[in-house]
């Protein structure tokens, strides 16, 4: 585990010389007002992060169960595709897994201050020269998915069998029902 993340983090380190470039033109991306926002639209090729940097590859990219990025045409730096076109901020692997391996054209923002390189939020995605596709995918896939969930109210992730099943065995923090009961009496009890 310690290999990938120095690997990841050298090739993170390494994105921030190819971001100099312009991609701004032509691009219809809608702003959000984010910190650095870029518009950017440019060809690349999808690709499957964890293969992409370490060779451990899965087929069709993971089947959803990786992180996508964006391997630009321009400059061949490898883009990380935090986030699709919904306010849901639930990322934009369920938009980018038809295209696994293809190339397309995205259009988006590249968004981000004092990173070694932005990060990406991709509105739209096609095949090169198909039919534009807006990048909202996942609500839909998700409520699929789950969808005696999905007809409760609140946001997605407090809802996800995934999220809750996680939280009741180790806590919101992550450390354990016991450091959590203690943390929330320290930060919230009277």
């Amino acid at each position: 585990m310690k290999r990938l993340i120095v690997i990841a983090a050298m090739a993170w380190a390494s994105l921030g010389v190819a971001m100099a470039q312009d991609f701004s033109e032509g691009s219809e991306a809608k702003p959000w007002n984010l910190n650095g926002e870029e518009k950017a639209r440019f060809t690349a090729k999808v690709v499957d992060v964890l293969c992409e940097l370490s060779g451990d590859c899965a087929d069709n990219c993971g089947e959803g169960r990786r992180q996508l990025g964006l391997v630009r045409d321009a400059d061949d730096a490898l883009m990380i595709v935090m986030k699709n076109g919904q306010p849901v901020f639930s990322g934009a692997v369920a938009d980018l897994l038809p295209y696994c391996n293809q190339a397309v054209e995205v259009d988006g923002l590249l968004v981000g201050e004092g990173l070694p390189a932005k990060l990406y939020q991709v509105q739209r995605i096609r095949a090169v020269d198909g039919e534009w596709a807006k990048t909202n995918r996942f609500t839909k896939d998700w409520g699929k998915a789950y969808p005696d969930e999905a007809k409760l109210k609140g946001p997605w992730f407090r809802k996800d069998p995934r999220v809750t099943s996680r939280i009741a065995a180790e806590g919101y923090l992550g450390l354990g029902l016991e450091i959590d009961a203690a943390f929330i009496e320290e930060e919230f009890g009277e």
